[in-house]
């Protein structure tokens, strides 16, 4: 049986595996020098043949680059060796949620998440830091030399914080920020559904070098928007030029409508109840408000050139020179079906009605986004203050308004998933929620967020929180209450009939270091008599929840799956979602454990080492296994690991 990689996908193989599914032919077989072994490779002269002449030749070429962007590239493809650990403690509804918070880095978090959620998120919504020297990017790589620690000022302390304060005195004030930026969302984009987007709120320091950055990481054809959020509804007085009264939000696709008919289709606004200018019923229409469009061409066949009786027995032709618009037969279908008319006297030139309701369900949205329909800056400290007993606990939250009309923007599906990775207060959450409270949706929200302590001075802090993701995790708990209780009063008991119960729960994961030794990985750096000596690869501190999500992570199975364990001869086995992945972590497993794991028909299994004394017994459960499910040997070897 083989072992789980325990270790994210390597940004460069999935690379190599999409290029082989548009070419083929320019692969080949190489020696591998560090380890002799035969692989894949890309014959890059054949690829160059391929390519033509659009390969790029020469000095001078468009490109946009900064210091670190080439380590920033790598650092996107570099798998990692992390993890995620549960902790049902701190999680609201855990058996039954389907929504995720995840502490950690966002960016170990990212690749960890690429293997269970590849290909299935609908809509990423990010605020990332604004860069204006007074906040925090996220450093991806410390191990550096004394000489690169004295460069930082001692922001950066000896046990390699990720977080250090960006100001422009640092002379990588922007290349630190765009390599930080760039590399999230390289492996972000991976997540995206083909008709998926991505709203990015920025100010106008890195707006410029966001847009081509995105441009790079999505294809400049991708860009759909840069939306005008007016943030603020008063003037500052007191600004040294203008009154900044607006953030950015860049729009971007992952596949773009007019290029690919599997694209991202935007959401249309609700229309509310006044009705747009020059549409009305005068006549009482029961399909509703229409307005009337003339009923004549410049261009035309003789056929189209026919009498007409208007209701007031007036007989008209079309005006001189053109022709009606529709066939004599059309035209009569149309009359029947009342969508022609003559006047309120029954005595105009005819024309044909058009019914709102036919035209659009609803607004198309504008690239204005103004405070008084999506919400303001004053408004979402509001908020906030309101959720917590009137503590300003947290800096420039989004107001729920805003994320709300992003998600209708983005034309969720009633069972979509959210991303949010830079998580902060959680108002994507919030607004998540309160969507699938007004129309019964049931989609998900997976908030990522590092836990940057809060200052001590900081009224968070006095009132115990420690971290963001402390506000953050709170913030979601009350939110979610509120937001059942509204639902009670409205609707009364939210759990009869067909009705699903709505969701305001939320698992909570941390990154952590891998689940295994360093022995798991290189053991071929180990001698055997120190193998001997190792009574397992696992670490000491972590526990079968650890090793499940751990494996679940590793196979590409989604983290919200409904769990139960099942007791046979003293032994715990873990089902995932009735047979997703099913697991066995105990010792010496029985035959009669193999049986009922076998019984359960799972799609994939996963045991741990210690499961077998001895060789032999992990070739018995091989063979009992093929008897009982019926798979071939080479099912076996592919649907069964261990770790």
């Amino acid at each position: 049986m083989e072992h789980l990689k325990q270790e994210t996908a390597s940004g460069a193989q999935l690379n190599m595996d999409a290029l082989y599914q548009i070419c083929p032919q320019c692969f080949t077989e190489s020696k591998d020098p560090k380890t002799g072994e035969v692989k894949h490779a890309v014959d890059f002269e054949k690829l160059r043949l391929l390519l033509g002449d659009n390969v790029a030749e020469g000095d001078e070429r468009y490109d946009f680059t900064w210091v670190g962007k080439r380590a920033a590239l790598q650092e996107a493809a570099k798998p990692i060796r992390k993890t995620l650990r549960p902790y049902p403690e701190e999680s609201v509804d855990w058996e039954n949620t389907k929504n995720l918070y995840i502490e950690g880095d966002n960016l170990e978090v990212l690749k960890l998440l690429q293997n269970s959620y590849m290909g299935k998120v609908k809509m990423i919504y990010i605020d990332p830091p604004y860069n204006t020297g007074n906040d925090f990017v996220y450093q991806d790589d410390f191990h550096q030399t004394k000489q690169d620690y004295d460069f930082f000022s001692g922001d950066v302390t000896e046990e390699g914080e990720r977080l250090v304060k960006n100001t422009e005195s640092n002379g990588r004030f922007h290349s630190d920020w765009c390599s930080m930026i760039y590399s999230r969302l390289m492996v972000a984009r991976n997540l995206l559904k083909e008709d998926g987007v991505i709203f990015i709120s920025i100010d106008d320091n890195e707006v410029e070098n966001l847009r081509r950055i995105c441009n790079e990481v999505f294809g400049e054809y991708n860009f759909i928007a840069n939306l005008i959020w007016q943030k603020k509804f008063s003037r500052a007085n007191d600004a040294m030029y203008f009154s900044t009264m607006h953030d950015h939000i860049i729009c971007v696709a992952k596949n773009n409508l007019a290029k690919d008919e599997k694209g991202w289709k935007i959401g249309l606004l609700p229309r509310g109840d006044e009705l747009p200018s020059g549409y009305g019923n005068p006549d009482n229409d029961p399909r509703g408000p229409w307005t009337s469009v003339i009923l004549s061409a410049k261009s035309g066949s003789p056929s189209l050139i026919y009498e007409i009786t208007t209701p007031s027995g007036r007989k008209c032709l079309p005006p001189s020179g053109r022709y009606w618009s529709c066939s004599k037969d059309t035209f009569e279908k149309w009359r029947s079906d009342n969508r022609i008319w003559f006047g309120s006297d029954g005595d105009g030139t005819p024309r044909k009605k058009t019914f709102l309701s036919e035209v659009q369900a609803g607004l198309r949205p504008n690239t204005i986004l103004f405070q008084d329909e999506v919400g303001n800056n004053q408004e979402a400290k509001q908020e906030t203050k309101a959720l917590f007993d009137g503590l300003g606990v947290f800096d420039g939250p989004k107001p729920v308004r805003l994320l709300y009309t992003l998600g209708i923007i983005a034309n969720l599906d009633k069972n979509d998933i959210v991303v949010d990775f830079f998580s902060g207060s959680a108002t994507t959450a919030h607004a998540v929620m309160q969507l699938n409270a007004e129309d019964g949706g049931t989609r998900k929200f997976i908030m990522v967020q590092w836990p940057e302590e809060c200052d001590e001075e900081s009224e968070a802090f006095k009132a115990g929180y420690k971290n963001i993701c402390d506000i953050g995790k709170e913030r979601i708990r009350r939110a979610g209450k509120i937001i059942l209780e509204e639902q009670k009063a409205k609707k009364g008991d939210l759990f009869s009939g067909d009705q699903k119960p709505l969701d305001v729960g939320f698992r909570v994961f941390k990154c952590a270091d891998s689940n295994m030794k360093d022995v798991y990985y290189t053991p071929a750096e180990y001698s055997q008599e120190l193998l001997l000596g190792l009574e397992d690869n696992i670490k000491e501190d972590r526990n079968d929840l650890d090793l499940l999500f751990g494996c679940m992570l590793d196979w590409g199975v989604t983290l919200d799956l409904p769990l139960r364990t099942e007791k046979v001869d003293g032994v715990t086995i873990h089902i995932v979602n009735d047979g997703d992945l099913v697991a066995c972590f105990d010792q010496n497993i029985p035959e009669s454990a193999i049986d009922h794991i076998a019984s359960l028909l799972p799609m994939r299994v996963v045991l741990r080492d210690s499961c077998f004394k001895e060789a032999k017994e992990k070739m018995n459960f091989f063979e009992i296994f093929k008897q009982r499910t019926g798979w071939s040997e080479e099912e076996v070897k592919k649907n069964v690991k261990v770790i």
